[in-house]
Protein backbone atom coordinates (compact mmCIF):
# COMPACT_ATOMS: atom_id res chain seq x y z
CA UNK A 1 0.00 0.00 0.00
CA UNK A 2 1.22 3.58 -0.63
CA UNK A 3 2.90 5.13 2.38
CA UNK A 4 1.77 8.42 3.88
CA UNK A 5 3.82 11.41 2.61
CA UNK A 6 5.96 13.17 5.18
CA UNK A 7 7.37 16.09 3.16
CA UNK A 8 6.54 18.31 0.19
CA UNK A 9 8.83 16.19 -1.96
CA UNK A 10 6.98 13.06 -0.86
CA UNK A 11 3.70 14.63 -1.97
CA UNK A 12 4.83 14.16 -5.57
CA UNK A 13 5.89 10.53 -5.13
CA UNK A 14 3.91 7.50 -6.27
CA UNK A 15 5.72 4.90 -4.19
CA UNK A 16 3.70 1.71 -3.77
CA UNK A 17 1.13 2.68 -6.38
CA UNK A 18 0.10 0.65 -9.42
CA UNK A 19 -1.07 2.36 -12.61
CA UNK A 20 -2.63 1.26 -15.87
CA UNK A 21 -1.61 3.47 -18.79
CA UNK A 22 -3.32 2.94 -22.14
CA UNK A 23 -1.62 3.95 -25.36
CA UNK A 24 1.65 3.41 -23.50
CA UNK A 25 3.76 2.29 -26.45
CA UNK A 26 4.65 5.72 -27.78
CA UNK A 27 4.32 9.45 -27.28
CA UNK A 28 2.42 10.80 -24.31
CA UNK A 29 1.52 7.37 -22.92
CA UNK A 30 5.13 6.18 -22.95
CA UNK A 31 6.25 9.41 -21.30
CA UNK A 32 3.63 9.00 -18.56
CA UNK A 33 4.71 5.41 -17.92
CA UNK A 34 8.36 6.45 -17.55
CA UNK A 35 7.46 9.40 -15.32
CA UNK A 36 5.33 7.19 -13.09
CA UNK A 37 8.23 4.75 -12.75
CA UNK A 38 10.54 7.65 -11.87
CA UNK A 39 8.07 8.60 -9.13
CA UNK A 40 7.99 5.04 -7.75
CA UNK A 41 4.96 3.41 -9.37
CA UNK A 42 4.64 0.02 -11.04
CA UNK A 43 2.98 0.28 -14.43
CA UNK A 44 0.72 -1.91 -16.56
CA UNK A 45 1.33 -0.92 -20.17
CA UNK A 46 -1.47 -1.23 -22.73
CA UNK A 47 -1.16 -0.68 -26.47
CA UNK A 48 -1.77 -2.51 -29.74
CA UNK A 49 1.91 -3.06 -30.58
CA UNK A 50 3.76 -5.45 -28.28
CA UNK A 51 7.21 -4.42 -29.51
CA UNK A 52 6.60 -0.79 -28.52
CA UNK A 53 5.42 -1.90 -25.07
CA UNK A 54 8.49 -4.07 -24.52
CA UNK A 55 10.73 -1.06 -25.14
CA UNK A 56 8.82 1.08 -22.63
CA UNK A 57 8.76 -1.83 -20.17
CA UNK A 58 12.55 -1.96 -20.32
CA UNK A 59 12.65 1.74 -19.44
CA UNK A 60 10.33 1.13 -16.48
CA UNK A 61 12.38 -1.75 -15.10
CA UNK A 62 15.61 0.22 -15.54
CA UNK A 63 14.05 2.73 -13.16
CA UNK A 64 13.62 -0.02 -10.58
CA UNK A 65 9.88 -0.58 -11.02
CA UNK A 66 7.77 -3.47 -12.28
CA UNK A 67 6.21 -3.35 -15.74
CA UNK A 68 3.38 -5.52 -17.02
CA UNK A 69 3.04 -5.67 -20.81
CA UNK A 70 -0.58 -6.03 -21.94
CA UNK A 71 -0.87 -5.88 -25.75
CA UNK A 72 -4.39 -5.25 -26.96
CA UNK A 73 -6.82 -2.86 -28.59
CA UNK A 74 -8.98 -1.05 -26.05
CA UNK A 75 -11.69 -0.79 -28.70
CA UNK A 76 -12.23 -4.50 -28.06
CA UNK A 77 -14.23 -4.16 -24.88
CA UNK A 78 -14.09 -7.90 -24.26
CA UNK A 79 -10.40 -7.49 -23.40
CA UNK A 80 -10.79 -4.75 -20.80
CA UNK A 81 -11.84 -6.91 -17.84
CA UNK A 82 -8.79 -9.09 -18.41
CA UNK A 83 -6.51 -6.04 -18.49
CA UNK A 84 -7.81 -4.99 -15.09
CA UNK A 85 -7.76 -8.45 -13.52
CA UNK A 86 -4.23 -9.20 -14.76
CA UNK A 87 -2.97 -5.88 -13.42
CA UNK A 88 -4.48 -6.50 -10.00
CA UNK A 89 -3.38 -10.14 -9.94
CA UNK A 90 0.20 -9.63 -11.12
CA UNK A 91 1.02 -6.21 -9.65
CA UNK A 92 -1.00 -6.54 -6.45
CA UNK A 93 -3.66 -3.86 -6.82
CA UNK A 94 -4.68 -0.78 -8.77
CA UNK A 95 -4.38 2.88 -7.79
CA UNK A 96 -4.39 4.89 -11.02
CA UNK A 97 -6.00 4.52 -14.44
CA UNK A 98 -4.70 6.77 -17.21
CA UNK A 99 -7.01 6.74 -20.23
CA UNK A 100 -4.52 8.04 -22.78
CA UNK A 101 -5.25 5.93 -25.87
CA UNK A 102 -7.57 7.58 -28.36
CA UNK A 103 -7.86 8.88 -31.87
CA UNK A 104 -10.16 10.11 -34.60
CA UNK A 105 -10.45 10.45 -38.33
CA UNK A 106 -11.51 14.07 -38.45
CA UNK A 107 -12.87 15.96 -41.44
CA UNK A 108 -14.93 19.11 -41.99
CA UNK A 109 -18.62 18.83 -41.22
CA UNK A 110 -19.82 18.09 -44.76
CA UNK A 111 -17.19 15.38 -45.21
CA UNK A 112 -17.96 13.66 -41.89
CA UNK A 113 -20.14 10.58 -41.75
CA UNK A 114 -21.94 9.08 -38.78
CA UNK A 115 -19.73 6.00 -38.94
CA UNK A 116 -16.68 8.18 -38.29
CA UNK A 117 -18.37 9.78 -35.31
CA UNK A 118 -19.35 6.37 -33.96
CA UNK A 119 -15.77 5.11 -34.23
CA UNK A 120 -14.42 8.23 -32.56
CA UNK A 121 -16.91 8.01 -29.70
CA UNK A 122 -15.99 4.35 -29.18
CA UNK A 123 -12.26 5.09 -28.99
CA UNK A 124 -12.32 8.43 -27.16
CA UNK A 125 -15.32 8.07 -24.83
CA UNK A 126 -16.76 4.56 -24.58
CA UNK A 127 -13.43 2.77 -24.05
CA UNK A 128 -12.25 5.12 -21.25
CA UNK A 129 -15.69 4.84 -19.65
CA UNK A 130 -15.71 1.03 -19.75
CA UNK A 131 -12.12 0.59 -18.54
CA UNK A 132 -12.76 3.01 -15.69
CA UNK A 133 -16.02 1.27 -14.76
CA UNK A 134 -14.28 -2.08 -14.56
CA UNK A 135 -11.42 -0.59 -12.54
CA UNK A 136 -13.56 1.19 -9.94
CA UNK A 137 -14.12 -1.82 -7.60
CA UNK A 138 -10.36 -2.21 -7.31
CA UNK A 139 -9.68 1.51 -7.03
CA UNK A 140 -12.07 1.66 -4.09
CA UNK A 141 -9.72 -0.66 -2.21
CA UNK A 142 -6.82 1.82 -2.47
CA UNK A 143 -6.71 5.14 -0.58
CA UNK A 144 -5.92 8.07 -2.87
CA UNK A 145 -7.00 6.32 -6.07
CA UNK A 146 -7.57 8.37 -9.20
CA UNK A 147 -8.54 8.28 -12.86
CA UNK A 148 -6.86 10.59 -15.37
CA UNK A 149 -8.32 11.10 -18.82
CA UNK A 150 -6.21 12.58 -21.60
CA UNK A 151 -8.61 14.87 -23.42
CA UNK A 152 -7.59 17.69 -25.78
CA UNK A 153 -7.76 21.43 -26.28
CA UNK A 154 -9.60 20.54 -29.50
CA UNK A 155 -12.55 19.72 -27.26
CA UNK A 156 -12.52 23.21 -25.77
CA UNK A 157 -11.65 25.23 -28.87
CA UNK A 158 -13.31 24.88 -32.28
CA UNK A 159 -10.60 24.23 -34.88
CA UNK A 160 -11.68 23.78 -38.47
CA UNK A 161 -11.75 20.26 -39.84
CA UNK A 162 -11.69 18.58 -36.41
CA UNK A 163 -15.36 17.74 -35.98
CA UNK A 164 -15.12 14.13 -34.80
CA UNK A 165 -12.04 14.68 -32.64
CA UNK A 166 -13.25 17.93 -31.09
CA UNK A 167 -16.74 16.61 -30.41
CA UNK A 168 -15.61 13.40 -28.74
CA UNK A 169 -12.83 15.02 -26.72
CA UNK A 170 -15.37 17.55 -25.45
CA UNK A 171 -17.53 14.60 -24.44
CA UNK A 172 -14.57 13.01 -22.65
CA UNK A 173 -13.98 16.24 -20.73
CA UNK A 174 -17.60 16.36 -19.60
CA UNK A 175 -17.51 12.65 -18.78
CA UNK A 176 -14.54 13.44 -16.53
CA UNK A 177 -16.51 16.03 -14.56
CA UNK A 178 -19.54 13.77 -14.20
CA UNK A 179 -17.44 10.78 -13.12
CA UNK A 180 -15.71 12.97 -10.55
CA UNK A 181 -19.06 14.03 -9.09
CA UNK A 182 -20.24 10.42 -8.82
CA UNK A 183 -17.03 8.87 -7.50
CA UNK A 184 -16.00 11.52 -4.95
CA UNK A 185 -14.68 11.41 -2.31
CA UNK A 186 -13.25 7.92 -2.74
CA UNK A 187 -11.82 8.27 -6.25
CA UNK A 188 -10.57 11.47 -7.86
CA UNK A 189 -11.17 11.97 -11.61
CA UNK A 190 -9.41 14.65 -13.65
CA UNK A 191 -8.44 15.30 -17.26
CA UNK A 192 -5.43 16.81 -18.97
CA UNK A 193 -6.06 18.87 -22.09
CA UNK A 194 -2.86 18.89 -24.15
CA UNK A 195 -2.21 21.47 -26.81
CA UNK A 196 0.14 20.81 -29.73
CA UNK A 197 2.49 18.13 -28.40
CA UNK A 198 5.27 17.00 -30.72
CA UNK A 199 4.87 13.28 -30.47
CA UNK A 200 6.50 11.14 -33.13
CA UNK A 201 3.36 11.25 -35.27
CA UNK A 202 2.94 15.03 -35.07
CA UNK A 203 6.67 15.53 -35.61
CA UNK A 204 6.57 13.37 -38.74
CA UNK A 205 3.58 15.28 -40.06
CA UNK A 206 5.22 18.64 -39.43
CA UNK A 207 8.42 17.48 -41.10
CA UNK A 208 6.44 16.64 -44.23
CA UNK A 209 4.79 20.07 -44.35
CA UNK A 210 6.04 23.55 -45.06
CA UNK A 211 8.33 24.77 -42.27
CA UNK A 212 6.10 27.81 -41.83
CA UNK A 213 3.43 25.61 -40.24
CA UNK A 214 5.59 24.78 -37.21
CA UNK A 215 6.73 28.40 -36.97
CA UNK A 216 3.12 29.61 -37.01
CA UNK A 217 2.20 27.16 -34.25
CA UNK A 218 5.11 28.40 -32.15
CA UNK A 219 4.24 32.06 -32.75
CA UNK A 220 0.68 31.41 -31.62
CA UNK A 221 1.88 29.90 -28.35
CA UNK A 222 2.79 32.24 -25.51
CA UNK A 223 5.59 29.93 -24.34
CA UNK A 224 7.07 30.04 -27.85
CA UNK A 225 7.38 26.30 -28.38
CA UNK A 226 5.26 23.25 -29.05
CA UNK A 227 4.80 20.83 -26.21
CA UNK A 228 6.77 17.68 -25.48
CA UNK A 229 5.32 14.41 -24.13
CA UNK A 230 7.13 15.04 -20.83
CA UNK A 231 5.09 18.23 -20.36
CA UNK A 232 1.97 16.09 -20.16
CA UNK A 233 3.65 13.33 -18.16
CA UNK A 234 4.62 15.63 -15.31
CA UNK A 235 1.05 16.91 -15.11
CA UNK A 236 -0.12 13.28 -14.94
CA UNK A 237 2.26 12.63 -12.04
CA UNK A 238 0.83 15.60 -10.14
CA UNK A 239 -2.78 14.51 -10.66
CA UNK A 240 -2.01 10.96 -9.48
CA UNK A 241 0.07 12.04 -6.48
CA UNK A 242 -0.93 13.02 -2.94
CA UNK A 243 -0.13 16.63 -3.92
CA UNK A 244 -3.46 16.66 -5.80
CA UNK A 245 -5.49 15.02 -3.03
CA UNK A 246 -8.01 17.92 -3.06
CA UNK A 247 -8.26 18.12 -6.85
CA UNK A 248 -11.06 16.37 -8.70
CA UNK A 249 -13.36 17.15 -11.62
CA UNK A 250 -10.79 19.48 -13.16
CA UNK A 251 -9.70 19.95 -16.78
CA UNK A 252 -6.03 20.89 -16.67
CA UNK A 253 -4.95 22.77 -19.80
CA UNK A 254 -1.31 22.07 -20.69
CA UNK A 255 -0.87 23.95 -23.94
CA UNK A 256 1.74 26.69 -23.45
CA UNK A 257 -1.15 29.19 -23.52
CA UNK A 258 -1.79 28.72 -27.23
CA UNK A 259 -4.02 31.23 -28.97
CA UNK A 260 -5.57 30.94 -32.43
CA UNK A 261 -4.67 34.57 -32.98
CA UNK A 262 -1.08 35.65 -33.38
CA UNK A 263 0.42 36.23 -29.94
CA UNK A 264 2.52 39.41 -29.81
CA UNK A 265 6.12 38.93 -28.83
CA UNK A 266 6.81 39.64 -25.16
CA UNK A 267 7.73 43.22 -24.35
CA UNK A 268 10.73 41.91 -22.44
CA UNK A 269 12.52 38.64 -23.21
CA UNK A 270 13.33 37.25 -19.77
Amino acid sequence: MPSQPTSTQDLFRLDGKVAIVTGAGKGIGAAIARAYADAGADVALVSRTAADLESVANDVTERGQRALVLPGDINDFALLADLVSRTVGELGGLDVVVNNAGGSQSHPFLDTRVEQLEASFRFNVFAPFELSRLAVPHLLDRPGASIINISSMAGRNAPRGQLAHGTTKAALSQLTRLMAADLAPRIRVNAILPGAVETESLGNWLSSMDSNIRQTMVERTAMRRNGAPDDIATAAVYLAAPAASWVTGKLLEVDGSANPELVPKPIVDL
